[in-house]
């Protein structure tokens, strides 16, 4: 693990502050280097803080950059909330280097490595506190790094953006259909802003899930603070497929032209390489098919496949017992295979694939909470 107790800041401006905040300043206490008044391309860290037997008073750095061109609005960008999800990690990098100044109308917020520790380590949580950082929002200024990060993106970063993006993939032990992730509701009016959002991003698929779905997320925490916000399942496996992250970059760029804080973007009706009209799927209570045996899973439906409930889609082979019968597992409904275990381990209890009802092309209703 790297600590660090000083901090280098890059400030590229081919201009000065806009002359009503020419003499104001900007500073968040726990992000060293950032002065979100200013115009211009600067690079600084979350300071979060940590001791152990090696370190005392230390804190590990979590990068973030920010890229102002003056008055618009402030759109949020995280990946590496969870630390084996790489295309949004990479989206993000990237974003950073090829943007300059003057593309921007607004400010981007970007943070491609959020739960610094974990991104380092390619894993889910971090060693160093084993907490799910998109389980812990509002956090706590004085826990664990996780809680500290938490709560700067909660108490600080979601309430200062105008948007926000939460860049996620199926990670080591899943494997997801190509998609934006968004929460239903909470109203009628974000509801609205999220369908045109996901217009926008313009990948092969939507999840819908039901309100507030997971307590202590980032799409939570949006959602309470009244800021539109969707999130991403780019595919998974923890690798990278190429095919996902080119369709992804064309589409993050078209999303922040659609909020109005690149120039120049395309209408994403004019992107290139799209296969049809969004997909919107959506997760249910009864989506999720467990396994009720310990063994080897071997998967009997691929991603995208269309299901009839009572349908094999999973199976799981007895490690030790060599006479023992393979066990079956059937769909619970109709729908679209949607998420794919990838390890082949599995124990009672895990989660095999999740079968989504399907809406078609229309978006399901903004206000439906799913049974």
């Amino acid at each position: 693990m790297l600590y660090i107790t000083g901090f280098t800041v890059y400030i590229e401006s081919n201009s000065s502050k806009p002359e009503e905040s020419s003499s104001m300043t900007l500073h968040i206490p726990r992000i060293s280097g950032i002065d979100f008044a200013a115009v211009g391309k600067q690079l600084g860290y979350l300071e979060i803080e940590h001791s152990d037997n090696e370190n005392d008073a230390s804190v590990i750095p979590s990068p973030i950059a920010v890229i102002s061109g003056g008055d618009g609005p402030t759109v949020l960008l995280l990946a590496g909330t969870h630390g084996d999800e790489y295309e949004g990690q990479i989206l993000l990098q990237e974003l950073i280097r090829s943007v300059r100044v003057d593309d921007v109308a607004g400010r981007l917020v970007i943070l491609p490595a959020l739960n610094i520790s974990a991104v380092r380590e390619g894993r889910r949580v971090a060693s160093v506190d084993g907490v799910n950082l998109n389980r812990a929002m509002p956090g706590r200024p004085a826990g664990g790094p996780a809680q500290q990060i938490a709560s700067i993106v909660s108490e600080e970063l979601i309430p200062m953006a105008d948007y926000v993006m939460d860049i996620h993939s199926g990670g080591i032990a899943s494997e997801y259909v190509p998609s934006a992730f968004v929460y239903l509701g909470p109203t009628p009016e974000l509801w609205a802003e999220k369908v045109a959002a996901v217009s926008a991003f313009n990948v092969p698929y939507s999840v819908a899930v039901k309100p507030m779905l997971k307590a202590g997320s980032i799409s939570g925490a949006a959602d309470l603070a009244g800021i539109p916000m969707i999130s991403t399942e780019l595919g998974g496996r923890g690798t990278v497929s190429l095919p996902i992250l080119n369709r992804a970059r064309a589409g993050l760029r078209s999303l922040l032209g659609h909020w109005g804080v690149l120039k120049d973007e395309p209408n994403p009706s004019d992107v290139t390489g799209t296969d049809g009209p969004i997909r919107w799927v959506e997760l249910t209570a009864h989506s999720a098919v467990h396994s009720t045996m310990a063994g080897l899973f071997e998967p009997v439906v691929s991603l995208g496949q269309t299901v009839s409930a009572g349908d094999v889609v999973a199976r799981v082979h007895s490690v030790e017992e060599l006479d023992r019968l393979p066990k079956d597992f059937h769909s619970p409904v109709d729908g679209v295979v949607a998420i794919v275990r990838h390890p082949a381990i599995v124990n009672v209890g895990t989660t095999l694939v999740n079968i989504a009802v399907d809406h078609g092309t229309t978006p399901p209703e903004g206000n439906h909470v799913p049974s």
